[in-house]
């Protein structure tokens, strides 16, 4: 087999690809609004997960650059086949893909249908995807989490969350 068909082949790509990733966000981060007299600014927290990332994804690097480029005995797991990420073959990637155009579709609708609407949609696809089949669990589900999570911000520690089409639904909670 070809070191080019190997997990440890597809690791060294995907670490390549996360670091790269990896860099432009950490560079975005110099572009965020510094507060004045705050100890912590908005950077920080994205900064910080961004260097334990790319320590983690050098780490795999190192791994498999020596799994590749060194000798890679013919029992070493990562000498196994790579697994293939053609959606066609692999419904788990399926499942990514569309789980990736649903995060994306969340953040297109997110200020026209607002937060409560569009959660209960994906929220009702993704469990749908995932094989829960009882429609009145998926209706409860879907419907009350993203409404006792939009309330505990809204509410509780006073985020401004947008509700879209729901705005009538904010004006009536504000007048209780």
């Amino acid at each position: 087999m070809k070191k080019t068909e190997t997990k440890a082949f597809s690791s060294l790509i995907c670490s390549l690809l996360l670091l790269a990733f990896e860099g432009w966000a950490y560079y975005e981060t110099f572009g965020f609004k510094v507060q004045k007299r705050a100890y912590v600014q908005p950077a920080t927290f994205p900064r910080v997960m961004l260097i334990g990332m790319m320590i983690f994804t050098v780490v795999l690097l190192i791994q498999s650059c020596v799994k590749v480029f060194g000798t890679m005995k013919p029992e070493d797991p990562e000498n196994a086949p790579a697994e293939s990420l053609n959606p066609v073959k692999n419904k788990g990637v399926l499942a990514a893909f569309a789980v990736i155009g649903l995060c994306i579709l969340f953040t297109v609708f997110f200020e026209q249908l607002g937060y409560v609407l569009i959660s209960a949609i994906v929220c009702a696809i993704i469990m749908w995807m995932v094989g829960k089949r009882q429609p009145v669990t998926i209706i409860l589900v879907s419907i009350l989490v993203p409404l006792v999570l939009w309330f505990v911000f809204y509410k509780l520690l006073t985020v401004n969350i947008p509700m879209g089409v729901l705005q009538p639904l904010r004006d009536l909670v504000d007048k209780i």
